[in-house]
């Protein structure tokens, strides 16, 4: 059999006698030109590429005088052809192949250079279906699987992002690659063109029922959520932020810091507003007339659980807010802006994680693990606002009550399910969190606010589902609440509504659940 004959070892090296270059983009190509050359590597190029290398003064052989093709329709064909996929697919240990590529005169290709349209980038750009259809790239995959597959034989370079491990092998090792070498080029290739795939799939997809999702951006992190779990985050963090200063960030600062950007979204056209996290949840959150006024008021809602939080301003930081922050052990501190004075001073703690918070659109669905497959849903992008609200009681909340109400609403939001939210003056007073009964949250609730000092007199409660019994209000009202925002849809509504009718609380339904788990 002829696979008898295929004997590699990880030893194997292999001399790069030639090779094909033909890419989009020229970004840092010109010293492995120049290094190939001086080599004394074949080079064969097709366009713009030919075009490159003939101005940098270096031989090259038009892919045209191998096949004796020349490119066709409007550049759409090039690299299609025998000759050049023969060169890039045929096996050097077996005898037939060895055979044929005398027989047919196809010249050796040991090197393939080679990028793909920018596809993505002209669909992000808003560009004409015409446009779009024209970057989908054939001749670009055909030749990185080619190259690909034939590892053993051949190095490919799919991207620009290997060009520098490319020039390190060639310079230290003399122009000759490993199997190990080619076999990593390899992989890398295959990603790059399944990515692409998948791109050009998700365009033309309208089957809900099919999920395919790539994400080129990956990072090892120190650990996942406890030392002995291995974790690693896979998107684009430095589209999102600009880190200015601290410690790399771990598994749990990252599942922090979403919390803390998701929760602080509710409030982004508010005025200065301060948001304390811990484990995903708010233990304190306040809106004032200044952003230093805000974070002392949500320090106040819970210090004890403030120490190691992430802190999150929806507006720029100054000098005086970061002072105050100083003061307290905290991980991550994150806003749209700082003002110079304030990064310094914050700076002061060395593992302390300072991020600028960039304008980024979040994607559009939410993606977790389940059983053994997975679960996706919409973003939960409805936030309860005053036209949301019906009184369903004869007493109808204040203005201040509304204000609080809604408050209450964003953060209930946010936070672990079971869950109830007191809130005052725009100020996060207490919550029950992660609950299996919502009677539990709330007496949750209670106890945290009277343990921190709080006077619930007046307050606004909110709970993330409906009420199925009146117990919730009557341990509402006994608290001192006044004012309560709930979906409503219980098929006992009547009976907190009565209740409420009977002990003067006015009760808000908004028709939304809030559900967070």
């Amino acid at each position: 059999m002829q696979s008898e004959n295929h004997n590699y070892t990880m030893s194997t090296t292999k001399k790069i006698q030639s090779a094909l270059i033909s890419v989009f983009s020229k970004d840092g190509l010109e010293p492995i030109v120049r290094k190939l050359h001086e080599q004394n590597v074949t080079l064969y190029s097709t366009g713009g590429t030919e075009d490159f290398i003939k101005n940098l003064g270096i031989p090259v052989v038009p892919v045209e005088d191998i096949t004796s093709f020349p490119e066709i329709l409007g550049g759409r064909v090039k690299t299609l052809h025998p000759k050049i996929f023969g060169g890039i697919l045929n096996r050097q240990d077996n005898e037939s192949d060895v055979q044929q590529m005398k027989e047919f005169d196809i010249p050796q290709i040991d090197l393939v250079i080679v990028d793909l349209y920018p596809f993505e980038k002209t669909v992000a750009s808003g560009a004409s279906e015409q446009d779009i259809i024209e970057k989908i790239d054939i001749g670009g995959i055909s030749l990185i699987r080619a190259g690909a597959k034939n590892f053993k034989d051949t190095v490919i370079v799919a991207s620009v992002n290997e060009y520098s491990l490319l020039l390190d092998i060639i310079t230290e090792q003399n122009g000759s690659t490993t199997l190990e070498n080619r076999r990593l080029f390899a992989s890398k290739a295959f990603h790059v063109s399944s990515h692409y795939d998948g791109a050009i799939f998700n365009y033309f997809n309208t089957d809900e029922t099919i999920y395919k999702e790539s994400i080129a951006n990956g990072q090892v992190l120190r650990y996942g959520e406890n030392p002995h779990q291995k974790g690693f985050f896979f998107g684009d963090f430095d589209a999102m932020f600009k880190k200015v200063h601290g410690k790399e960030l771990s598994y749990n600062n990252l599942l922090d810091v979403d919390a803390a950007v998701n929760l602080i979204a509710e409030f982004k056209t508010d005025g200065p507003t301060f948001a304390i996290l811990k484990h995903n949840n708010a233990c304190g959150l306040a809106s004032r007339k200044t952003i230093s006024e805000a974070y002392l008021a949500a320090l106040a809602c819970d210090p004890t659980s403030a120490f190691g939080g992430v802190l999150i301003s929806n507006t720029k930081i100054d000098l005086e807010t970061a002072q105050e922050i100083n003061k307290l052990f905290c991980e991550v501190v994150i806003a749209p802006a700082y003002d110079d004075e304030a990064i310094t001073v914050l700076q002061e703690k060395k593992n302390r994680i300072i991020l600028v918070q960039n304008e980024v659109e979040l994607p559009a669905r939410q993606v977790r693990t389940c059983l053994n497959g997975l679960l996706i849903q919409d973003r939960n992008n409805i936030t309860d606002n005053k036209e949301h609200l019906k009184t369903v009681t004869i007493t109808e909340p204040t203005a201040q009550e509304i204000e609080d109400l809604i408050f209450a609403s964003k953060i209930c939001k946010n936070t672990k399910s079971n869950t109830i939210v007191f809130a005052k003056n725009g100020t996060l007073i207490s919550s029950g969190t992660g609950q299996t009964s919502r009677v539990d949250a709330l007496i949750q609730a209670v106890d945290k606010a009277k343990a921190f000092g709080f006077d619930l007199n007046g307050a606004s409660m909110a709970s993330d589902a409906f009420f199925p019994f009146p117990d919730c209000v009557e341990l509402a009202k006994k608290a001192g609440i006044t004012a309560v925002i709930q979906p409503g849809g219980s098929i006992k509504d009547e009976l907190s509504i009565n209740y409420c009718n009977e002990n003067n609380l006015a009760m808000v339904f908004t028709g939304t659940r809030h559900f967070k788990h």
